[in-house]
């Protein structure tokens, strides 16, 4: 409490935007008076319904005939502040501050659908065997022009030269600098927020970019993840552009990834588990890479949560379209980075940018955890393309759902009652999206059928 209370006083604070992310990786939460936010966090008296962890994408809550995942009660939950994440928020004029909650129930239980907790579940586990994670994801996102009809397709910004771009620019250093006011932004906000990004790319999309994260606790780098979504997108707002982080949001552009490089050192000697002194893969490793074989294409609802994600996963667009494995192969979904010993890592490509990074992060490493436990083998290393293999992802929610809904071993991991979330909202999401006519079919069939 001191340390909020400091941060406050010596940042002369009018307000705190209290915020928690709903399954989506929506920012939800309270924004009170500084004087206020004091007061309540002293009372534990920050309080919000129980439901907003069940909305849907869109806002709604879904109805609920047929089981009792909600209810006409709607139950308060309260927020209790982690003073490690308290920052400035860059963008307003008035000094105001934000703060990243975890959520409990009155009888002091963490709320067991919140997806910060969810994260913490998984991290115990590896706690409980003196395993640490260390993960470094990557985020990409598209620049479009603004567009306030959404049965119009996005197109690419206008930059500096006064034109859009209209093809491939990877890795294109002036084609990134087209739009140096805006990431003057990113990187000014993230300083003051201390968000701890890296390296800043042109990825292969028209407008398309990467921020990478430096390797660290998966909670913190969930929390930048989280952070650095909402943040981009206000830096882009102030230059009449916006930022997307939607896994497909031009047809015939590559889709959006948020890559998860993950390892496990020993909690006392923080040596690497993944490899042996003389750079050999360790059994641990490979029983790692193994539950990843297994177990993701169980959990894609968390790292492909939307109907538009799985338009990402397509062969020879940079998107994997199964789970073998093979060292600096970008065709594969789980790619081993050549690196020393102690940097030894497995790079999970599976998940999408549109992925809660609470969620995607904590279905990772659950995959792996139980590959590690269980004691699996992976399948053989992958040489040459994995396109020319069989697409063995769910290619769609609907089959994704149903899969994740029949994996025993991942709803203790997880919690069981936030795997009936999961399939409660996305259903709900679903069953909205199913009623939506899209502008293919007017197109194709208006006249034509």
């Amino acid at each position: 409490m001191k340390q909020l209370e400091e941060f406050l006083a010596e940042r002369k604070i009018d307000e705190v935007e209290c915020l928690v992310a709903d399954m989506s990786g929506i920012a939800r939460g309270k924004i009170l008076p500084a004087k206020k936010f004091i007061k309540s966090t002293r009372d534990d008296n920050l309080r919000l319904p129980e439901s907003i962890y069940l909305q849907t994408v869109t806002g709604e809550y879904p109805d609920d005939d047929e089981n009792s995942m909600a209810t006409d009660q709607d139950p308060d939950i309260y927020l209790r502040p982690d003073p490690d994440t308290i920052s400035l928020v860059p963008w307003y004029k008035e000094p105001t501050a934000q703060v990243i909650n975890d959520a409990y129930y009155a009888e002091d239980k963490p709320v067991d659908i919140a997806s910060r907790y969810v994260l913490k579940r998984v991290l115990e586990l590896y706690d409980e065997r003196n395993w640490r994670p260390v993960v470094a994801p990557e985020l990409e996102f598209f620049l479009v022009q603004v567009n306030t009809d959404p049965d119009l397709p996005l197109q690419p910004p206008i930059g500096a030269s006064g034109r859009p771009e209209t093809g491939r620019q990877s890795y294109g250093i002036d084609a990134t600098n087209e739009f140096d006011p805006i990431f003057e932004d990113v990187y000014d906000f993230c300083e003051t927020m201390g968000l701890d990004i890296d390296t800043l790319t042109h990825e292969a999309g028209a407008a398309q970019m990467e921020i990478n994260f430096n390797h660290g606790d998966p909670l913190w780098l969930a929390d930048q993840a989280f952070l650095f979504k909402r943040t981009v997108r206000h830096a882009a707002m102030r230059h009449n552009v916006y930022a997307t982080f939607m896994a497909k949001p031009l047809a015939n552009e590559p889709g959006s990834s948020m890559h998860i490089h993950q390892s496990v050192v020993d909690k006392r000697s923080g040596r690497n588990l993944f490899s042996h002194r003389d750079g050999s893969d360790s059994a641990l490793f490979r029983s790692h890479v193994a539950g990843l074989q297994r177990y993701l294409p169980q959990v894609m609802p968390l790292l492909a949560p939307n109907v538009n994600s799985y338009r990402r996963l397509q062969p020879y667009l940079d998107a994997p379209i199964n789970v073998h494995w093979g060292v600096d192969n970008r065709s594969v979904g789980l790619r081993v980075p050549i690196s020393s010993a102690a940097g030894r890592r497995i790079e999970n490509r599976l998940a999408g940018a549109d992925a809660n990074p609470y969620l995607a992060i904590a279905a990772s490493l659950a995959s792996g955890y139980l590959g590690m436990i269980e004691r699996l083998k992976p399948t053989k290393q992958v040489e040459g393309s994995a396109y020319r293999l069989a697409h063995t992802l769910p290619r769609t929610l609907y089959d994704a759902l149903n899969r994740f809904n029949a994996c025993r071993q991942i709803k203790p991991i997880l919690g069981e009652r936030f795997c009936q979330a999961v399939d409660f909202v996305k259903r709900a999401e679903l069953e909205a999206n199913s009623r939506v006519i899209s502008s293919w079919e007017r197109e194709h069939l208006l006249l034509n059928v």
